[in-house]
């Protein structure tokens, strides 16, 4: 079978948008900077993923391989507690590992494991505390491609775990998406939700809401006021704005968002992941531009 249409199989399952990778993507480079204001933190990310598809011999099924790679940088004012350099640059690989498989009456199983790490990197060598696990497991009904059905529908439920998006708790996963006018369509769910303009096959504009964040051990601690010691950062952020779509091809796409931030918490915390200090995020914007490859 055809790469696209192991992909488009692939990409109906494993539709996400947290921090860490849409499996939908081949290739993703973006950037994305929250613009210091008038608070104490400028937060910058770079970011580059790759997937590939294999099909298995059960007819159906399919395995996801990928790698998701993300460099974090803090840029913050002196801070009389706690010495701010080891909260400077952080180092984030994820590996991905996808599969789907069809069930009865046109509902589709999906599951991921995402096993990686996430630190400052202060220390000689990774230890266990660097190591995250995330996982997804959905089930999808698709009639994105029923040429019976007058306004296409699709329909994803199961859960989402992960370590390393700034919510470190399980998750319902729940999406709906219709396309109800030929240039519109809307998608309604956790953890994102979406009110989509289609201009033209190439131009796209999207109102959105989501979650985005990250968690990252800090392997030697940071001391705070002499007497605290700090494990890990975690940076958790709420959502909204407006992204822009240019279809450069077929298969390659470039997009910018800018949002607004409803909610921004960036916290430092003890070994038992309790909040030891509250560093000031007052952030209002969130920007990102990039390019993705997908078929």
């Amino acid at each position: 079978m055809k790469i696209r249409t192991i992909i488009s199989l692939i990409s109906a399952v494993f539709i996400t948008n947290f921090s860490f990778a849409q499996l939908s993507d081949l290739v993703k480079i973006d950037y994305t900077i929250l613009p210091r204001g008038n608070s104490e933190i400028e937060y910058s990310r770079i970011r580059g993923l790759f997937n590939y598809p294999i099909q298995l011999k059960k007819e159906g099924s399919y395995l996801l391989l990928g790698l998701d790679y993300s460099n974090i940088k803090l840029v913050m004012d002196a801070h009389p507690s706690f010495n701010k350099e080891a909260l400077s640059d952080f180092q984030l690989l994820d590996l991905n590992i996808g599969y789907t498989a069809a069930l009865k009456n046109d509902w589709r199983l999906g599951v991921r494991l995402t096993p990686g790490f996430s630190s400052n990197l202060t220390a000689d060598d990774l230890s266990l505390e660097d190591v995250i696990i995330s996982g997804d497991v959905v089930f999808i009904k698709d009639k994105t491609k029923d040429k019976t059905i007058k306004k296409p529908w699709r329909l994803i439920l199961g859960a989402s775990y992960s370590g390393n998006r700034g919510y470190p708790f399980p998750l319902p996963f729940i999406s709906y998406y219709r396309k109800f006018h030929s240039k519109w369509s809307y998608n309604i769910g956790i953890p994102k939700t979406n009110l989509q303009y289609h201009a033209s096959s190439q131009h796209r504009f999207k109102l959105y809401a989501e979650l985005d964040g990250f968690t990252a051990n800090l392997q030697q601690g940071v001391t705070i006021n002499n007497t605290l010691e700090a494990e890990s950062i975690n940076m958790s952020l709420v959502l909204g704005g407006l992204q822009y779509e240019y279809h450069i091809s077929k298969h390659i796409q470039f997009y910018a968002r800018g949002s607004y931030l409803l909610n921004n918490s960036v916290n430092l915390r003890a070994k038992n992941k309790d909040d030891i200090l509250k560093l000031d995020s007052s952030n209002a914007l969130y920007l990102r531009t990039g390019i993705r490859f997908k078929i």
